[in-house]
């Protein structure tokens, strides 16, 4: 028996697991609880060594080495049945460990200077739009879409999310509008056609910016709604409304304090801010190895808790916080179907290894939205307390507003993405 056997016999309740070893033996753990059925085989006699030692990271890394197969289920069920006793898992001095590790040293491990993140932007997001093409959306939307009933398909609810939000910053002619984070454009270029707005977009990503600036120009825009390569604590001037949708995920636990006091002095008096972001209803801890090391370095997705910190000392309002909890499972579910559907295109633009890569990367978070901690928050924040009305009822109404404006323009502002990439 290995030193990894009792730690899982101890943590897999619920689910069951089979493993088969290099020497041919066989072990079973769970079965006691409802859950995942799946069989792993470890290739190489160091593998189990490698997930005793560090099971967040050396588990992925065996998975996207070759040095773990699946025999039986799929990596869903695999993840799963981890993320379901995730509780007992942690409960291991190794575990214990890491974590410890990755809380005392995150402020290293999430040191994002000016410079050092957009080096980090550039290992996720400058790796060409193609890939992206194969699981998201049309308008490429990277984002938590939102899911009223969880039966939309996945291009209605990432326009309902763009509804969602514009509905609570309450979009009117002549408002100067800043998106941080960007992206191809796609939330920026919906809130400008809404209203006779001038929008400012900022990204770190060159692929991200170039697509965005030719959305611009083929919606012919470009002279209110401009893109450009800029860190958010580098942007001046004044904005009656700020949007970030998965941008904080990208700060790091440091520079919180700096984010929202950058968000408190672009923003007019009167002015509102919606920031989308992903959070977790765990204490303030550190980043996954996994995703640190091969998705989003530098990334962190805080605690609630650190964030409201963050809000307070820069002196803002909180003027509305809304949780969407199994949301971005949806989103990420439909991702990683739309992933499979395209693998093959997938290996040809990336290889093998980015693509067992990134479906452990999709399947993961997934896991994680559905059996774990993860939720997202839209936190409605600005200078005065009187900034949006007192009650919640304007935003369903605001939204009806929206809905019957989008039939004149949509459909041109979705389709400009595929355009700007030539397709």
């Amino acid at each position: 028996m290995s030193l990894l056997d009792p730690i899982l016999h101890r943590a897999i309740k619920a689910g069951r697991l089979k493993v088969t070893k290099t020497d041919g033996s066989r072990v079973q753990f769970g079965g006691h609880e409802p859950g995942p059925d799946a069989a792993i085989r470890f290739m190489e006699p160091g593998v189990e060594r490698q997930i005793l030692f560090n099971p967040e990271l050396g588990g992925p890394e065996a998975y996207i080495d070759d040095k773990l197969v699946i025999e039986e289920g799929t990596l869903h069920d695999v993840i799963r049945i981890f993320m379901i006793n995730r509780d007992r898992m942690n409960q291991s001095p190794f575990q214990r460990f890491w974590q410890e590790v990755a809380h005392r040293f995150r402020f290293i491990q999430q040191y994002n200077s000016a410079g050092r993140a957009r080096k980090n932007v550039a290992v996720h997001y400058d790796i060409g739009e193609e890939i992206y093409r194969l699981f998201l959306d049309r308008d490429l939307q990277y984002s938590c879409a939102y899911f009223p009933t969880g039966a939309e398909t996945l291009e209605d609810a990432q326009t309902l999310k763009k509804r969602h939000i514009a509905a609570k910053l309450q979009i009117e002619d002549g408002q100067r509008i800043l998106d941080i984070g960007c992206g191809w454009g796609g939330m920026g270029l919906y809130l400008a056609h809404l209203a006779d707005v001038e929008v400012v977009g900022v990204t770190l990503s060159e692929h991200q910016l170039q697509v965005a600036q030719r959305r611009a120009e083929i919606l012919g825009v470009a002279d209110r709604v401009k893109f450009e390569l800029l860190d958010y604590r580098a942007v001046t001037g004044k904005f009656d409304r700020i949007v970030s949708v998965g941008m904080l995920e990208h700060v790091g636990a440091g520079y919180l304090a700096e984010y929202f006091t950058t968000v408190r002095e672009r923003l007019a008096d009167d002015g509102v801010a919606l920031i989308h972001a992903i959070s977790s209803i765990a204490p303030p801890g550190g980043s996954m190895p996994f995703l640190h090391k091969y998705i989003f370095p530098g990334g962190y997705t805080p605690a609630l808790s650190e964030t409201m910190t963050a809000v307070e000392n820069a002196n803002l309002w909180l003027l509305d916080c809304e949780i969407l909890r199994q949301h971005y499972g949806y989103t990420l579910a439909h991702w990683s179907k739309r992933f499979a559907d395209n693998r093959d295109a997938a290996v040809r633009i990336m290889g093998e290894r980015f693509c067992k890569m990134w479906e452990f990367y999709l399947a993961m978070c997934e896991a994680s939205f559905m059996d774990g901690t993860s939720h997202v928050f839209q936190l409605q924040l600005g200078n005065k307390r009187d900034a949006v009305p007192i009650t919640r009822n304007y935003i369903e109404t605001e939204e009806m507003r929206l809905a019957s404006l989008e039939a004149g323009f949509l459909e041109r502002v979705v389709g400009s993405a595929q355009m700007a990439l030539g397709k």
